[in-house]
C-alpha cells in the first residue's frame, strides 16, 4: 500500500473509529467533585456499565471523614434496599428450577400463614408475588421485637402477630416484613441459609467477591464511614452505622442487609442487562426476567414520588418482582431515563438502575444517613444526567 492509499484508507476509517470510541465521563467526575465540594457527600463511587463492559468506574472524595481515607473503587457500602432485587433473583432462580412459583400462596411454604386474617377478618391468602411487590398488607414487627431475632425464622411469628395493614392487593405500601418473609421462603425451599444460598448461587459465580451481609468478614479498610450533616454548622460528620444490619448473629435480612462495592453490584446489574446471563452463564430465564423488569402491580400508584412535594408521580412507576419500574420519565431524577428502566435505591443514597433501551446500568454508591428520599437526591440526578450526556456524545 502506497502512502497515498494508506492515507485514503485512514480517512475512510475515521468515521468508524469515531463511532467505536468509548465515551468519556468527565461530566460525571465533575458532578461528583461538585457534590463533595458542596458538602452534600463525603465521597462516591460511580459506575456505568453495559452487559459486557464497564464504561466508567471512579472513586471520588473520602471513604472516612475521621481518618481522611480516600474513597476507592472497592470501598464497601451498606446498600440497604438494593438488597431487594437480589432477594427477588434468588426467588426467581428457584422458580426456574420448579421449586416454587411467585403465584404460590405463602402458606404453601410457611404453613403458619394459613391462619392470617385481613383487617376485614377474611383469610389473607397472601402470595409470594404480593410479598415482593409491596401489595401484601403484611404487618411489621416492632423494633424491639425484631432486635431480638437471630434468624429469619425468628421474625415470622412477629410478622404474623402484627395486625395486617390493609386488604392484600388493595394498594401499594412499602413493606419490609414481606421481603424478609420471602427471604425465609428461599431458605425453606432451598434447604440452605439465605446468606449461604446467595454466596453459592449468585455472588461467587458472578465474581461479587466483596458482597456480604457481614462486613466484618471483609478487610476493614474497605468499609465506608457513614456521614450526616450537622444542622448547626452545615458540615458533614460521622454518623452511627446502620442499626440492626451487618452484625454477626443477626438475621441476613433480604429487605436491606447487604454490603457491597460499586464494581461488585455492577456485575449483578450486568447480569440483569444481559437478560439473565453473564459471562456465558445463565442465572435467570427469559420468563423470570420478565417478572423482574415489568410491572406486576396493574394500575396501582407506586413508588417514592407520590406526595405533592415529590411531584405526585405515583402513576409514573409500577413494581416488578422486587424492583421498581419506570413507566414514564418525569422531570428530575427520571428525566434522562428511558421508559422501562428498572432497579432500586438504598436508604442512605445508593442507587442502581438498568436502562434496557440504552443497554446501560447506572450505579451510584454514597453513604449519608440523612439524605432523605434517596431516590430523589440531587446527587443521583446529577450523576445520571452527566452519564447520559457522555453516552450521547
Amino acid at each position: 500500500m502506497t502512502p497515498k492509499t494508506r492515507y485514503s484508507a485512514i480517512l475512510l476509517l475515521m468515521p468508524l473509529l469515531a463511532t467505536a470510541a468509548a465515551p468519556t465521563f468527565e461530566g460525571v467526575s465533575a458532578a461528583m467533585r461538585a457534590a463533595v465540594n458542596a458538602r452534600d457527600i463525603a465521597g462516591a463511587v460511580t459506575v456505568v456499565a453495559t452487559k459486557d463492559k464497564i464504561l466508567h468506574c471512579e472513586a471520588t472524595g473520602l471513604a472516612n471523614l475521621t481518618n481522611r481515607t480516600p474513597m476507592r473503587p472497592d470501598s464497601l457500602f451498606w446498600i440497604a434496599s438494593m438488597t431487594k432485587p437480589v432477594t427477588a433473583v434468588a426467588l426467581l432462580m428457584l422458580q426456574d428450577e420448579g421449586k416454587l412459583n411467585v403465584g404460590d400462596p405463602v402458606a404453601k411454604h410457611i404453613p403458619e400463614f394459613a391462619g392470617l386474617k385481613t383487617p376485614s377478618g377474611r383469610p389473607a391468602n397472601l402470595t409470594i408475588a404480593q410479598l415482593m411487590t409491596h401489595t401484601s398488607g403484611l404487618g411489621e414487627a416492632s423494633r424491639e421485637g425484631a432486635a431480638q431475632a437471630r434468624t429469619l425464622a425468628d421474625l415470622i411469628p412477629l410478622y404474623l402477630a402484627a395486625p395486617m395493614q390493609f386488604e392484600p392487593g388493595a394498594k401499594w405500601s412499602y413493606c419490609q416484613s414481606s421481603i424478609n418473609t420471602a427471604s425465609r421462603i428461599v431458605e425453606i425451599v432451598s434447604g440452605q441459609p439465605f446468606a449461604v444460598f446467595l454466596d453459592k448461587r449468585l455472588f461467587e459465580p458472578l465474581g461479587m467477591k466483596s458482597t456480604t451481609f457481614y462486613p466484618a468478614r471483609k478487610p476493614a479498610a474497605q468499609r465506608v464511614l457513614t456521614t450526616r450533616m450537622n444542622k448547626s454548622t452545615g458540615a458533614l460528620e460521622p454518623a452511627l452505622a446502620p442499626a440492626g444490619f451487618g452484625v454477626e448473629g443477626r438475621p441476613p435480612l433480604g429487605n436491606g442487609g447487604l454490603f457491597s462495592t460499586g464494581p461488585d453490584y455492577a456485575r449483578f446489574c450486568q447480569m440483569l442487562l444481559g437478560g439473565g446471563s453473564f459471562e456465558g452463564k445463565r442465572y435467570l430465564s427469559a420468563q423470570a426476567m420478565k417478572l423482574l423488569q415489568t410491572v406486576q402491580t396493574g394500575d396501582l400508584r407506586t413508588g417514592f414520588f407520590q406526595s405533592p412535594a415529590s411531584g405526585d408521580r405515583g402513576a409514573n412507576y409500577g413494581w416488578g418482582i422486587g424492583t421498581c419500574v419506570l413507566r414514564a420519565p418525569h422531570p428530575g431524577v427520571a428525566a434522562m431515563l428511558s421508559a422501562g428502566t428498572f432497579g432500586h435505591g438504598g436508604a442512605w443514597g445508593t442507587q442502581a438502575w438498568m436502562d434496557p433501551a440504552r443497554g446501560v446500568a447506572f450505579i451510584l454508591m454514597i453513604e449519608r444517613s440523612d439524605i432523605g428520599n434517596s431516590d430523589g437526591s440531587e446527587v443521583r440526578r446529577a450523576f445520571q444526567q452527566a452519564a447520559v450526556e457522555a453516552l450521547a456524545k
